[in-house]
């Protein structure tokens, strides 16, 4: 009697392997956790994670957005700025004596509107995202030196509730960052809103033929980019306890949030895109960034290590997408 052969069955299981969503972004990230817990007996700890996890939050809150608008064919250059001129307004005001809930509405209302200006430029000009929206990042970064006017603006104690304090060991802005996330796959997976985004970036010409009003869906996207970019804005400020110029947010920290996203699996393209592949996007650069601090590499190493992930990512991205077609056909 012959043995029949045990190649299909090999290939059968690495084929179920390949199927796991995010399979290669969640391997990627158990080999960098693995070798720098083996490398340094702080980075397992409690602490520490709690620590990596608070870190990114500010950037949880913009890559959330982001995956939605990204999802329907947009992009936003200037949520990274956006955060820099609303943290120093608030930053502003608070210094002025102002009430923390009127400087709070202040810079949630100034996000918005810079990212419904952002919005009607890319709808009713139709100039490409990439183009208005860094040009605007230039802009608000200018702006935002103009509010500093050459000094850092120290708020003291005024805020520090919501950027230092926990509850159950649980820092606060790792639970908004948390909420933000999970309402924001909440709406992508089961709501309208959620499918029209998907339409839209899978092509703008046959969802307005579908009857969903493009226009209206495109200046709620932008308009909500800008609110989380208020948002995160706040949540930076009151972690800091200050705001000065050229600090941590900007291009740099806009950067970080494309590369979470993409890593995450979010097609530059649109038509596709996942909270929770987002989300590992954000803890693997967070723990790259947190190995290298550990293992002592300069910090000069940091930006180094998030473009080469990111074209590691965006070509896995393309590869799976080749991938993805040729199986189709």
């Amino acid at each position: 009697m012959s043995v029949p052969p045990e190649a299909p069955k090999s290939r059968f299981t690495l084929g179920k392997v390949r199927d796991v969503p995010h399979a290669g972004l969640i391997a990627v990230l158990v080999l960098v956790v693995v070798f720098t817990a083996a490398q340094s007996e702080t980075f397992a700890t409690d602490r520490n994670i709690v620590n990596i996890l608070s870190q990114v939050s500010v950037n949880a809150v913009l890559a959330a957005g982001l995956t939605l608008l990204m999802t329907a064919g947009g992009m936003d250059f200037s949520m990274g700025s956006n955060v820099a001129v609303t943290a120093a307004v608030s930053a502003k005001l608070l210094a002025d004596g102002q009430p923390t809930g009127y400087a709070v509405v202040v810079a949630l209302l100034l996000g918005t509107a810079i990212g419904l200006v952002n919005g009607l430029v890319v709808t009713f000009t139709n100039v490409a995202p990439f183009v208005v929206t860094l040009a605007s990042a230039t802009l608000l970064d200018g702006v935002a030196l103009l509010v500093h006017d050459g000094s850092t603006i120290s708020i003291g104690t005024r805020m520090s509730a919501l950027g230092n304090d926990k509850v159950l060991g649980v820092p606060y802005l790792l639970i908004v960052a948390v909420l933000v996330l999970i309402v924001t796959a909440l709406v992508m997976r089961f709501t309208v809103f959620g499918r029209d985004a998907f339409a839209i970036g899978g092509n703008e010409h046959v969802a307005r033929l579908s009857g969903i009003n493009v226009t209206a869906r495109k200046l709620t996207l932008y308009g909500l980019t800008g609110t989380l970019s208020g948002l995160a804005g706040l949540m930076l400020l009151s972690r800091l306890g200050s705001s000065s110029p050229g600090g941590t947010a900007g291009l740099s920290l806009q950067l970080a949030v494309v590369a979470a996203v993409v890593i995450g699996g979010t097609s530059l393209a649109g038509g596709h895109g996942t909270v929770i592949g987002t989300a590992l996007g954000l803890v693997l650069l967070g723990v790259v960034a947190n190995a290298l601090n550990l293992l002592d590499f300069s910090s000069n190493y940091q930006p180094v290590s998030v473009g080469a992930v990111l074209l590691v990512a965006a070509i896995a991205n393309e590869m799976h997408k080749a991938r993805s077609g040729s199986a189709r056909h």
